[in-house]
């Protein structure tokens, strides 16, 4: 059974939430939790959007967890740079045309067969090309955060599937080299590939959040036992 990252950590003892998008869901401030250690957490894309939060701010936030994180997004799913450079020049005209020529991701994230199905009978989940000024928006922001990987400092674990062809795993090994983290982590998953909490077998995911978990774990213990109220 396919069990949700936000359901396994709230199981865990963590109060979970999720980013509103412009356009979706609705939140309400939430005061008893004031006070309380903030992670970021995300996936792929996510991960992107978690290190360009904490750019923004760099204090707010006591730790990041990245998986598979879009730091650079692999060579396996880009066009050419003649390709690339083409676009770069018709994604003001065209920008919602879906003529980005890229490998299927689903099949490129999802291992485990019954879990790649359920994916592609969600009909909630898009399925098609990317349009091209999405794309391209896509691109310059991996590139962006690749140019300033130095500039990390939050504690983080990076984590990722060495034969992930969605986003590069040599990046993942390069952020922890880079990051001017003091407290940083780092796990490679053999065989593993871009759906680590949803599309490897129930063992493996399994596997990835017990990682995710005691990370989490040790930052709140050591974090209490540092507390003058405790």
């Amino acid at each position: 059974m396919l069990i949700a990252c936000g359901e396994r950590l709230a199981v865990a003892g963590y109060a979970v939430f999720g980013i509103d998008y412009e356009g979706h869901g609705r939140s309400e401030e939430l005061q008893e939790y004031q006070g309380k250690n903030k992670f970021l957490y995300g996936d792929s894309m996510g991960g992107a959007v978690c290190l360009l939060l904490h750019r923004r701010d760099n204090s707010f936030y006591d730790g990041a967890i990245l998986v598979a994180p879009m730091c650079k997004i692999s060579e396996k799913m880009m066009p050419s740079p003649m390709v690339v450079n083409v676009f770069s020049k018709l994604e003001d005209l065209i920008p919602k045309w879906k003529i980005v020529p890229t490998k299927d991701v689903i099949d490129s994230a999802y291992t485990d067969p019954a879990k790649r199905e359920k994916i592609r009978n969600n009909k909630l989940i898009y399925q098609d090309k990317p349009r091209l000024k999405t794309a391209m928006e896509m691109l310059r922001t991996s590139t962006n955060i690749e140019n300033n990987l130095d500039e990390v400092t939050l504690p983080f674990i990076v984590i990722q599937g060495n034969n992930d062809i969605v986003t590069d795993p040599r990046m993942c090994q390069t952020l922890y080299e880079k990051a001017n983290s003091i407290d940083k982590t780092i796990k490679l998953y053999t065989g593993m590939c871009h759906g680590l909490t949803t599309g490897e077998t129930d063992e493996n995911i399994a596997i990835v959040f017990a990682d995710i978990l005691a990370w989490l774990d040790d930052r709140i213990f050591a974090s209490h036992i540092s507390s003058p109220f405790h």
